[in-house]
């Protein structure tokens, strides 16, 4: 019986048709070009970990990007077979691929779901025609209308919309309209996201430049609110801080873990091993050297040619790699654990993979924050209280080593 921790794969494509102005993502328009060679990097930096991770299985895959949609039908093809051919897969595995409403059709849909994808995430982002030119995406709303549909066609049973909110200048009432739209389609996963002006993208430099209006964060903490409440009225299961699932049954009441919730996603909150294939993709995974157990993370180098031509040519790909200090190591399980908000830092979970308690590795931070009123425990788990879900940056700093 193999009784190592599965762990979850993720494959970075990192193609756009065009370049969203607030991205920051490692990904790229008009590389063409470079479609095929990507796919067979992506390939042989596969078959490097066939053997590393042969005791391994994968519980899920997560396909993303950039558009991974923008790959023809035959190389979306390559690219599935050899995870298969490649890696142990569970028999119950999440397989999610990523897809933009204006870089998809039937054919693709059907392909997707032929090669054994069972769990769709289209970046929606809106469906306001002001809001998704801001945004500068290739999609109209009836775009998005029409993909949702061919995808239900397909027959994917599982699919997560993915929206913004806290754009510069965005009412109340565009906000709640977009919403409506989302829920009036019923799709079993919604990520909200409150837009983040990052460096070095061209929505950073207008807003410095004051083309466009910084955004409010006043407006966008309560658009996060307007969410909460109506996404919970319509059945919607809030479980991460930016990710609802919808309730599926009345044991979801009781369950931590709704049915719909990202699985793929969950390995990160919860700081298990996940392996990241392609340019820029990260990995976490815990190794055994001379009988000891270290922590280690790198990420693959950036452009996509030094990516193919590192890969392909047997030489290191990656751009940084680092061990894990413990101290930092169990801070990072508070940050990331907290974000899930119905599950928390379970204790149990905590004690497995640090071998001792957070309530005593972190004594005198949880005293504070749950004297604060930010933070609950109880014998089982620590979690965000009602209050500390607004203000949950601010805690999971406190968990952080200083610099």
């Amino acid at each position: 019986m193999n009784s190592l921790p599965r762990l979850g794969l993720y494959i970075h494509i990192p193609f756009c048709e065009r370049k969203c102005p607030y991205c920051d993502f490692n990904t790229y328009a008009g590389l063409e070009g470079l479609f095929q060679a990507t796919v067979e990097a992506l390939i042989a930096e596969m078959k490097r970990w066939a053997e590393p991770l042969a005791g391994r299985t994968i519980s899920t895959v997560f396909v993303g990007g950039g558009t991974p949609t923008v790959l023809s039908p035959r190389q979306l093809e390559q690219l599935f077979d050899a995870v298969l051919r490649t890696f142990r897969l569970a028999g119950d595995a999440e397989i999610t691929c990523e897809a933009n409403p204006g870089a998809v059709d039937r054919e693709k849909f059907a392909v997707l779901r032929s090669l054994g994808v069972n769990r769709l995430s289209m970046g929606v982002q809106s469906f306001q025609a002001d809001e998704l030119r801001l945004l500068g995406r290739i999609h109209s709303a009836q775009d998005a209308r029409v993909a949702y549909d061919m995808a239900r066609r397909a027959g994917f049973e599982n699919i997560n919309l993915d929206f913004i909110f806290g754009l510069p200048q965005q009412s109340s009432g565009a906000w709640a309209k977009t919403l409506g739209e989302a829920l009036s389609l019923e799709p079993e996963h919604l990520s909200l996201y409150s837009l983040i002006v990052e460096p070095d993208t061209p929505f950073y430099r207008w807003v410095r430049s004051g083309k466009i209006a910084a955004p409010d964060e006043d407006l966008a903490a309560e658009h996060y609110e307007m969410a909460m409440e109506r996404l919970a009225q319509a059945g919607y299961l809030h479980y991460e801080i930016s990710n609802w699932a919808r309730r599926a049954s009345s044991a979801d009441l009781e369950n931590e873990t709704p049915l719909f919730a990202c699985r793929h996603n969950l390995l990160y909150w919860r700081n298990e091993d996940y392996l990241g294939i392609g340019p820029g993709a990260h990995s976490h995974l815990r190794l055994t050297k001379d009988g000891s157990s270290i922590e280690k993370r790198w990420g693959n180098i950036r452009p996509v040619r030094s990516y193919i031509q590192s890969v392909c040519q047997g030489e290191a790909f990656e751009e940084f790699m680092e061990e894990i200090p413990p101290q930092l190591a169990m801070g990072e399980s508070m940050m990331l654990g907290l974000r899930l908000v119905r599950e928390g830092v379970r204790l149990d979970r905590f004690a497995a993979l640090h071998g001792c308690s957070p309530i005593d590795v972190f004594e005198n931070e949880l005293q504070q924050l749950c004297t604060a009123g930010l933070l609950t425990l109880d014998a089982e788990r620590i979690r965000l209280s009602q209050r500390g879900v607004l203000f949950g940056n601010q805690v999971f700093l406190q968990f952080l080593p200083e610099a």
